[in-house]
């Protein structure tokens, strides 16, 4: 009984990880085992080359996408997903399967949904396998995967433009606070005309040092310094 109940907490060897990153309006989650190198010579032994291999240890290395995104210039909707790579000498080739708990022994070809060829680049040594993001904006950025001296990109592009116009557009109901964080996304995006009709809907609304200031910027924006002056 008490031997049976006893348990024995030690550390993990690759231990479990996760990763999350805002891309504009895009919630981009990863999940994944972090092996070490341990002394190890990684490439082309602990992981051969030319062979499908998890991107991670332990189970399936899961990327989850709130919205829908671009990779490689494919499209991939919303949802998870699983990363697998083909690592080579000089290049390699970088998976999203539909299966988001895939081994390698249950991938499927078929369920692929992006799958292109990456370039890895050299990189200051890292003992523990990482997912990190990398050069980001509200337009998109990199998933770089980096480990020993190796680092591969994953480049993605999110649809915040689009995502946030049409947020704008169906904008409707009685409170200021909306349409002036709406003028003032739109100050910041050099969209200065948009920006001045709808801190007017904020001002009409209900008059707030806030809303009285962005219309402030958004006259200096445009060129009129005379009113921006009297609105500031």
């Amino acid at each position: 009984g008490p031997a049976a109940a006893q348990q024995l907490d030690l550390p993990r060897p690759s231990p479990n990880a996760k990763v999350t990153q805002s891309i504009g309006l895009t919630e981009v989650t990863v999940e994944y085992s972090c092996p070490g190198v341990k002394g190890r010579a990684v490439w082309g032994t602990v992981v051969p080359y030319d062979q499908l291999w998890r991107a991670g240890a332990n189970a399936a290395t899961k990327v989850t996408f709130s919205k829908d995104v671009t990779i490689d210039g494919k499209p991939v909707p919303a949802g998870s997903y699983s990363l697998f790579a083909i690592p080579g000498k000089s290049t390699w080739t970088v998976i999203l399967n539909k299966n988001a708990t895939a081994s390698t022994r249950e991938y499927k070809q078929a369920e692929d949904v992006v799958r292109f060829t990456a370039t890895p680049k050299t990189i200051a040594p890292r003992e523990r396998l990482a997912y990190v993001f990398s050069d980001f904006d509200d337009a998109g950025g990199n998933l770089d995967l980096e480990w020993e001296k190796v680092r591969v990109s994953v480049p993605i592009k999110v649809a915040t433009e689009a995502q946030a116009a049409a947020a704008i557009a169906a904008l409707d109901g009685n409170a200021w606070r909306p349409y002036n964080a709406a003028a003032r996304y739109l100050m910041d995006n050099k969209k200065t005309d948009q920006g001045l009709a709808l801190v007017d809907k904020s001002l009409a609304l209900h008059e707030d040092w806030y809303n009285v200031w962005t219309k402030a910027q958004l006259l200096a924006q445009k060129g009129d310094k005379k009113a921006a002056l009297t609105w500031a």
